[in-house]
């Protein structure tokens, strides 16, 4: 119970942006603030080879692809991810070779009274870095796999200096913050790249490619692609259909992955490749469940780059389809609509928090963007799944997502179930 209500205080006090929105409060773009936390702490991050991964979407799967395949050759790998889904420890993992773990209570607490002063003007993203940084370092980690949070160039994380920069992807999100061109996005998470470190990049593009060029010139390191490096017969090697990451958009990263790999010289493991989600404890990434004989599909992909290409991969299973869907008011609704199945039932629901668009508005947007959509509305995340259940065909898929929140709370109905 102390534990529990030293975290609700700090969530109350440092609200994060998964639950709060980009506020003052729970977004600080900059490096003073993370360096003079981290100065106070004994930069510990100096005490392990790290390697830095940014990108629109693929960053976590990426990077838990690279820990998982780490982790089979022997190493102690320190892994650091965002948004959480069920606990916020998810966040702040150690991947050995036989299996995973979170950091633990007693550790967060721990670390939280011992820096009550230190914390007090700081975010829960930068508290959140530099508990990850300090527990790697206590337990001895070989190397650290480290996500961006927002961006690169300005996010908590880039107070370190990576053995390796990687950027899995470019896509239109998060516009009020990083641009509104793919151009000003890629210079944003081009800035993680460090002088002589490496930096890979998942492929060309001919609007990203000068940005990257530029950023790596600047960095004065080199610049490597991995459709450069890994060619279309090396992946169709890859058996995808034994992965349990399984979704399409996989294939672009584990591209990448290999690349990466082949420059930190570390021999790729198909086991441990396939077998991610398992090893890392990674979910809601294209993960299946099966529910009173209905197979449901959680994927927290939510802007249009993610989607166009989740809705492809529904379309192209040829089964009857229920979409329990929601979003964040935040989000290009006018860019996602038009990508959406047309001969989908959905059920429209909105996750708890204030950042969330009502269902009401959800559906009148829909019916007004997409007249010929099946709209049912069913309130809560946890109505919408139970009420797609109950309606859907034995032999339908049901997706669940549009928001990293409408997947955890229905992964966390059936994980009660």
């Amino acid at each position: 119970m102390e534990y529990e209500a030293l975290i609700e205080d700090i969530f109350s006090r440092h609200p994060s942006v998964q639950v709060s929105g980009f506020g003052p409060k729970s977004y600080k773009a900059g490096l003073d603030a993370m360096r003079g936390f981290d100065s106070k702490l004994g930069s510990p991050w100096r005490n392990y080879r790290i390697i830095h991964v940014a990108g629109t979407n693929g960053k976590g799967s990426v990077s838990s692809m690279l820990a998982s395949c780490m982790a089979a050759k022997g190493q102690k790998v320190g892994l650091y991810t965002s948004p959480h889904l069920l606990d916020f420890r998810e966040r702040v993992k150690i991947v050995r070779p036989n299996g995973w773990e979170m950091v633990g209570k007693d550790y967060v607490q721990t670390f939280l009274e011992a820096n009550m002063e230190n914390i007090e003007r700081l975010s829960f993203f930068e508290i959140t870095t530099g508990l990850a940084f300090s527990w790697f370092a206590e337990q001895k980690v070989d190397v650290a796999i480290i996500e961006v949070g927002l961006g690169g160039r300005l996010d908590s994380t880039n107070i370190i200096d990576s053995g390796l920069s990687i950027v899995t992807s470019i896509g239109l999100d998060h516009c009020a913050l990083l641009g509104g061109t793919r151009q000003q996005i890629a210079r944003e998470k081009g800035g993680i790249f460090k002088k002589g470190t490496g930096a890979l990049v998942w492929g060309h593009d001919p609007q990203t490619d000068p940005v990257f060029e530029e950023c790596a010139h600047n960095a004065g390191t080199e610049l490597h692609y991995a459709d450069g490096m890994i060619s279309d017969d090396r992946l169709e090697s890859i058996d995808f259909r034994s992965m349990d990451l399984q979704g399409e958009y996989q294939k672009d990263n584990v591209r990448t992955v290999l690349a990466a790999l082949k420059l930190l010289s570390v021999e790729a493991d198909a086991h441990a490749l396939e077998h991610t989600a398992q090893r890392t404890g990674l979910r809601g990434r294209w993960e299946k469940l099966r529910i009173d004989g209905r197979e449901l599909i959680f994927d927290i992909g939510h802007n249009p780059p993610a989607l166009t290409r989740n809705f492809a991969q529904l379309r192209s299973l040829g089964k009857p389809l229920t979409i329990v869907y929601g979003v964040m008011a935040d989000k290009a609704l006018d860019d996602i609509a038009p990508l959406m199945p047309s001969d989908a039932d959905y059920i429209l629901c909105a996750p708890k928090g204030n950042r969330a668009l009502p269902v009401p508005e959800l559906h009148a947007r829909l019916s007004e963007l997409r007249p010929e959509l099946r709209l049912e509305d069913a309130g809560s995340v946890a109505q919408a799944v139970e009420r797609a259940i109950s309606k859907s065909q034995i032999e339908s898929v049901i997706y669940v997502g549009g928001s990293t929140f409408v997947v955890a709370e229905a992964l966390l109905l059936t994980n009660r179930n």
